[in-house]
Parts: C-alpha cells; sequence; structure tokens
C-alpha cells in the first residue's frame, strides 16, 4: 500500500523512518503480513483463497524469513492470534474482494484499479477476461521487490498488468492516466487494508477522486475502520500477538484522526453502498473469525459502492 508524503512535505522524514520505500519496515512490512496469511490460507484443507505467490514474496524478503507460510509451522496452530485468526481474516477478505471483482468484470468492467496494490497477486491468479487491464498503484519500492520475485519465478499475468509506481499522496492520478486508464470506461477499484493508514482529509480526497474518474456502472470496495477510539484495543489479542511476534505496531501505523463518513459521501455523490462487517462474511463462507470480547476487529467493516449507469 502506498501513500507516504512527497519530498518537501514536512513528514517525509517520518514516512522513510517507517519504511515508506518498500517493504522492509513500517507499513510497507504489513504487505508482507497479509502475505504471509494468504500462504497459510494457500495451504489450508479448506482454503477460502489460494495465492501461490504469497509465500515466495515472504521468503525473498529478509525481514520475515523465519514467519510461517503453513498453519502446521505455528506452535499453537489456529489458537494463535496474528497466524490463526488474524490469517484468517485476511483470507476471508482476499475470498470476498475476489468475489466482488469477479462479479464487476462479469458485467462487462474491463478495468481493474488497485489502491496501494501491495503484493496483491489477481492478475495472475485469478482468471480475468483476456482483455481485462489491472492497474497497480503503489511505491516503487514496493513494486519492484514485488516484480523481482514474480520475474525470478517467471510468473505470467494472466491478462493485461500496468504497474504504476506512484505515491497515493503524490499525482497519481496523472500517472494513471498517462498509462492507459481511461476515465469514460466502466472501471472496478479496491482498496484493500488501505484507508485506516490515510489522514481522514486524504481519504476524503480518495474517494472524491475516485468517484471523479469513474463512469456509470463501475464499483468499488474498501475497507473501513469504525471505532472512536483505537487505542481502547490497544491490549486486544491480535494488536498485541502482533507487536509482540512480528514487530508491527499497527496502532502506530493507523491514523488516530477523525475519520470521514466515506459510505454517506458516496451515497451523496449517488453510488448505491453496502456495509458489512467480516463475520457476515465468516457465517455465509461457514469458516473465518467470529466476534470474541476486546476484539480488534470489531469495528472493521467491508464497503461495497456501485455507481449507477445513466
Amino acid at each position: 500500500m502506498s501513500f507516504a508524503p512527497t519530498d518537501g512535505d514536512p513528514t517525509t522524514t517520518e514516512a522513510r523512518r517507517t519504511g515508506a520505500e518498500g517493504v522492509d519496515a513500517g507499513v510497507g512490512l504489513t504487505a508482507l503480513l497479509v502475505a504471509t496469511a494468504r500462504a497459510i490460507e494457500t495451504h489450508r484443507h479448506d482454503s477460502l483463497a489460494r495465492d501461490i505467490y504469497a509465500e515466495h514474496f515472504v521468503r525473498a524478503a529478509p525481514a520475515c524469513t523465519d514467519w510461517p507460510v503453513r498453519i502446521q509451522q505455528v506452535p499453537d496452530g489456529d489458537d494463535n492470534p496474528v497466524w490463526g485468526r488474524f490469517a484468517r481474516y485476511f483470507g476471508l477478505r482476499t475470498r470476498v474482494l475476489d468475489d466482488f471483482l469477479h462479479r464487476s468484470v462479469a458485467t462487462g468492467v474491463r478495468q481493474v484499479v488497485l489502491l496501494g496494490a501491495g503484493l496483491d497477486t489477481r492478475a495472475f491468479r485469478l482468471d480475468l477476461p483476456a482483455d481485462c487491464v489491472v492497474f497497480e498503484i503503489d511505491r516503487e519500492g514496493v513494486l519492484a521487490f514485488k516484480q523481482q520475485v514474480l520475474m525470478d519465478l517467471s510468473a505470467a499475468p494472466k491478462t493485461k498488468r500496468v504497474p504504476v509506481p506512484v505515491d497515493l499522496r503524490a499525482d497519481w492520478v496523472s500517472a494513471l492516466t498517462s498509462v492507459g486508464f481511461d476515465p469514460g470506461a466502466p472501471s472496478v477499484w479496491l482498496a484493500e487494508g488501505l484507508l485506516f493508514y490515510l489522514p481522514g482529509p486524504a481519504e476524503t480526497y480518495l474517494i472524491d477522486t475516485v468517484d471523479r474518474l469513474t463512469t456509470g456502472g463501475s464499483a468499488l470496495a474498501f475497507e473501513a475502520k469504525l471505532e472512536k477510539d483505537l487505542l481502547a484495543y490497544r491490549d486486544s489479542p491480535i494488536y498485541t500477538a502482533t507487536r509482540e511476534q512480528i514487530g508491527i505496531d499497527l496502532l502506530d501505523l493507523f491514523d488516530t484522526g477523525p475519520r470521514p463518513d466515506s459510505v454517506g459521501d458516496l451515497a451523496a455523490k449517488g453510488w448505491s453502498t453496502s456495509m458489512h462487517t467480516p463475520f457476515d462474511f465468516t457465517r455465509l463462507q461457514g469458516r473465518g473469525p467470529l466476534p470474541e470480547p476486546n476484539d480488534a476487529l470489531e469495528g472493521n467493516r467491508w464497503v461495497f459502492a456501485h455507481k449507477p449507469r445513466p
């Protein structure tokens, strides 16, 4: 995912401190956390989503060479808050967004935009139409790492893939349109695990920009957090284990400022929207996380929006 400030911004130094350029630290490291979760999910007997490339990203990054890629490598298995419950959450999220993307292209949409693409491999692992184009927006360092791993595997995308190496706080609109994205044609957008890292105004700008760049028949899916106070869950099993086991303090990376009502904003612009808890899909799929006390997932919501055709 990508949203570090550009040079000249007073927070550039902090962005560099947190690993803004690659996947070795800070927010970039969360891409490896998700890749590890997808690797574990891939090898489950009841897998919700398969990503055969995920474990190769994990093994290629020095920061996580000792992380598990199978649940059998975790001593306490599914009882482990990170590699059990949290990883299953990411597996479920992957499946739900895969299904959303498939439904969108089934209506004739042929442009896919991955905002903060990270180590997403949907262009390689999903059976998308041959004339579909997948635009992957993320920082140059993240995309370069992903490209090198995929090249070493001689992996070939199943549809046209266009990396867009740009930061989401830079002029990503010009970067996207300059490589062939057509605002006049329907598109589907995924912001998977992105918005809660952004300051509120940046989220509002992103949502407004997606609206401006889309025509009728387009769709958008994103993840939001509704907690008024994220720190209330600081001692939850997921956040505690993530800090202690792999050194990622998610609450230090999340933006704790006021969140905009992006669902309401989209509805006001004429989009149809629906919002669900992850647990809704756990019950639908028959596997995944369910609510528990002091639950870091309690405020998570998955939002699906469609822009009506004229």
